[in-house]
């Protein structure tokens, strides 16, 4: 909790109660009789709110004996390696992301409350990065549904194209984790994937959000 002050400001996960007596840290956890885990799907995290989080940051507590690895796409690659007329095409799109969407993602079987209320956000398809300067793509296939001004099945054939560019093995590493390892990644030009591959075995992470801007 303390580095994560020191990176930026903790706040509290939309749908997942935090931990006793820290409610900015929630616990990951998939447990030896679940097959499905938590957020297993590549996906920037929650864009469907209005200023998505600048970052978050995973630290492992208990790993399976094999498997259990993240991977993290730059979409700065992504973005950068489309042609010149995709750049133009995409240059001024916006997309709908829904929580709706991530229902794909409710997988633990004893923290999953129905959701109270719909989250629903339009963010630039490209983003630039308040930092760096540099473009990133801004969809993902766990929240993003339909561009603005289009329909679900207009919008289909461009974003199942987008989500199956921006993912691809170059622009891609691999997390390999131990007890006590940390990672920190920047949501605002990072997609992950936690890979679910250790079926019969426990994991157990604890995390915490930080707080973003509103892309632009």
């Amino acid at each position: 909790m303390a580095f994560a002050r020191a990176m930026g400001k903790p706040i509290e996960y939309p749908f997942v109660k935090g931990i006793e007596g820290f409610p900015e840290v929630i616990e990951v956890k998939k447990l030896e009789h679940e097959k499905h885990n938590f957020g297993g799907i590549w996906h920037s995290d929650t864009a469907y709110l209005k200023e998505p989080p600048m970052g978050s940051m995973l630290i492992a507590r208990e790993i399976p004996p094999y498997g259990g690895d993240t991977e993290f796409a730059s979409q700065y690659l992504a973005y950068e390696a489309l042609s010149e007329g995709m750049k133009r095409l995409l240059d001024g799109m916006v997309a709908v992301n829904a929580s709706s969407k991530a229902d794909v993602t409710r997988t633990r079987e004893d923290r999953v409350k129905e959701y109270a209320e719909h989250y629903e956000a339009e963010h630039p398809v490209v983003r630039t990065h308040p930092e760096t300067g540099r473009k990133a793509l801004y969809v993902n296939c766990g929240h993003t549904v339909r561009f603005r001004g289009m329909t679900e099945a207009e919008s289909a054939p461009l974003l199942e194209f987008l989500f199956r560019h921006q993912v691809k093995p170059e622009f891609t590493c691999r997390f390999q984790w131990r007890v006590g390892s940390l990672a920190f990644w920047d949501n605002r030009c990072t997609q992950h994937n936690p890979i679910n591959d250790y079926h019969g075995h426990r994991r157990v992470m604890h995390r915490i959000t930080l707080a973003g801007d509103k892309p632009r």
